[in-house]
């Protein structure tokens, strides 16, 4: 259940804001409950006191700005050695495919 209301403050704060609305804690609950959807009480106070000093646009644009160079180093650094023991695998699995065609006859012959 939290998890539906986290994701229906923060669809709620988004259509607030798109719409040129300030985003508090009594239009958070009206627009929730024009919608039909209940969840509990303390969320809509929750995410207006944490979207009170800030800009929702950048952080909508900035969302990944300064996690991706890492990522990406991460990334980088845990695949080099990870190839290679694939590519081994793939050798034996496919070793074993045809062993299994040497036999004479197949699962569905």
């Amino acid at each position: 259940m939290a998890f539906t209301s986290e994701l229906t403050c923060i669809y709620s704060a988004l259509i607030l804001h798109d719409n040129k609305v300030t985003v508090n804690e009594e239009k958070l609950n009206a627009l929730i409950k024009t919608a039909g959807v209940t969840i509990e009480p303390f969320w809509p106070s929750q995410f207006a006191k944490a979207l009170a000093n800030i800009d929702i646009k950048s952080l909508i644009c900035n969302v990944d700005a300064g996690s991706s160079a890492p990522a990406a180093a991460a990334v980088v650094s845990t695949a080099a050695p990870v190839a290679p023991e694939e590519k081994k695998e793939e050798k034996k699995q496919e070793e074993s495919e045809e062993s299994d065609d040497d036999i004479g006859f197949g699962l569905f012959d």
